[in-house]
């Protein structure tokens, strides 16, 4: 009898420390996840100055669409936090699908093998972006669930285990494209 006092304070220990690895192995998958999101953009980041050095010759009048990609592409390094850097990612995949628009118009360009070969690798790059976001997305909700849920919301609490903010896309991205055949 003596010995049931001390096996439900190891017991308590043990779901405890268990609990608190736990929460703290979430934290680690998301900082993990965010650093291959981090990967993917910087390989992005990358390819760009490569495919705006390529075109820009064969675009001499399409100066305004080029810095717009290399503001956007600034902006992005330079964007710190899942809100801003997904409020910068989309902005600066509209300059890119304004890039490639340009592109379709210049026939001699759209033939040339370096110009296929760097959109090939960063429409490669966007999926891989896409795949990573993905991932740290479940990794916070996997995480701020742990969180939240009783009775490991005790333990977040105490040791400050603070919600985690999802990779959103802006408003604007969400919308709808209209098409027309015309």
């Amino acid at each position: 009898m003596a010995y049931i006092p001390l096996v439900l304070v190891v017991v308590i220990l043990g779901w405890f420390v268990a609990a608190y690895n736990k929460l703290v192995r979430f934290r680690n998958q998301i900082k993990n996840a965010w650093h291959q999101i981090d990967v993917q953009l910087k390989r992005r980041y990358d390819l760009i100055p490569n495919l705006v050095e390529v075109v820009k010759d064969y675009m001499a009048y399409e100066q305004e669409t080029l810095t717009k990609v290399i503001e956007a592409r600034g902006a992005a390094l330079s964007a710190k936090g899942p809100a801003a850097q997904a409020k910068a990612e989309g902005l600066l995949t509209e300059t890119l699908k304004s890039l490639f628009a340009v592109v379709e118009k210049y026939p001699e360009l759209k033939a040339n093998q370096n110009v296929a070969s760097l959109q090939e690798e960063l429409t490669g790059t966007e999926n891989k972006i896409s795949f990573a976001r993905q991932f740290y997305n479940d990794s916070v909700m996997t995480y701020n669930n742990a969180i939240q849920s009783i009775p490991t919301n005790f333990i977040a609490s105490f040791f400050n285990f603070a919600q985690e903010a999802y990779f959103e896309t802006e408003p604007e991205s969400r919308a709808v494209p209209k098409a027309s055949l015309r």
